[in-house]
């Protein structure tokens, strides 16, 4: 269901720590089938992608700031939705607090802030030494990308899905420097001071290995925001059930639609 003057707002997609638009695989057009031929932008964020030549902003705010920069040069002009997961949900956090207007909601996927959990369950003591892997000079693309996918999803591994991901590491390698920016721009990151303005979906995976789903529990009981939790997916929520959270977001956008 599209709502009339809101819901052909274009959706923007943010994904995470070191990650890219090409990482949503098929999503998006998963969500496109399932609500309506919305407008679906998937942006990378500075450090990541098309951008891995820019060094990672320390700050989410310059993320955020990023993302507006790249919206405006594209021509594509608020209102948004955004759906964003793990660094990029901070993000999107970040923007829809100091620019309302130009949100009109969120859904955050598998995310943290700094001010409602404690730093061991924003990223689990368990996933340290694969992360600090990832740092070593030894690793080829494809055995890096390989660990990613062992900590982000809780499906087998495809071997296409693997050397689809080597292949982005190869043409768009992330810099260790800007790697360590990010998280140390995820780790500083804080909620705002009050709930912010715009709808808010909030979705979880019970068995995230990388992040303690407690995380999102407790953003969602803090805003009373919309929250759904997949029972068995891994941290790459869309990966592990692109049709789950389609048909999550559907029903939110249903919901949103009755009170208008």
């Amino acid at each position: 269901m599209v709502l009339e003057g809101t819901f052909v707002s274009a959706w923007i997609l943010l994904r995470g720590l070191t990650r890219e638009k090409r990482h949503w695989g098929d999503f998006p057009e998963i969500l496109r089938r399932s609500c309506g031929d919305v407008q679906i932008h998937a942006i990378d964020l500075p450090g990541n992608g098309c951008l891995n030549m820019q060094e990672s902003p320390l700050q989410v705010t310059e993320m955020a700031d990023s993302c507006r920069r790249q919206l405006t040069v594209q021509g594509i002009s608020p209102p948004y939705f955004i759906l964003a997961m793990s660094l990029g949900a901070m993000v999107a956090v970040t923007w829809v607090t100091r620019n309302p207007e130009e949100i009109e909601g969120c859904v955050l996927i598998n995310t943290s802030l700094r001010s409602f959990n404690p730093f061991y369950h924003r990223l689990r003591p368990r996933s340290y030494p694969a992360l600090l892997s990832l740092l070593l000079p030894w690793h080829s693309h494809h055995s890096r990308e390989s660990i990613i996918l062992r900590i982000t999803s809780n499906r087998p591994i495809r071997a296409d899905t693997l050397a689809e991901w080597a292949g982005y590491a190869n043409q768009n390698p992330v810099s260790p420097r800007n790697a360590l920016r990010q998280l140390f721009a995820a780790a500083s990151c804080r909620s705002p001071s009050a709930k912010p303005q715009s709808p808010i979906l909030i979705l979880s995976s019970a068995q995230d290995q990388l992040v303690d789903p407690r995380c999102s529990r407790v953003l969602a009981a803090k805003w009373n925001s919309s929250f759904a939790e997949h029972p068995t997916a891994g941290h790459d929520l869309p990966l592990d059930d692109a049709a789950w959270v389609a048909e999550r977001i559907r029903c939110w956008v249903d919901e949103l639609a009755t009170k208008q």
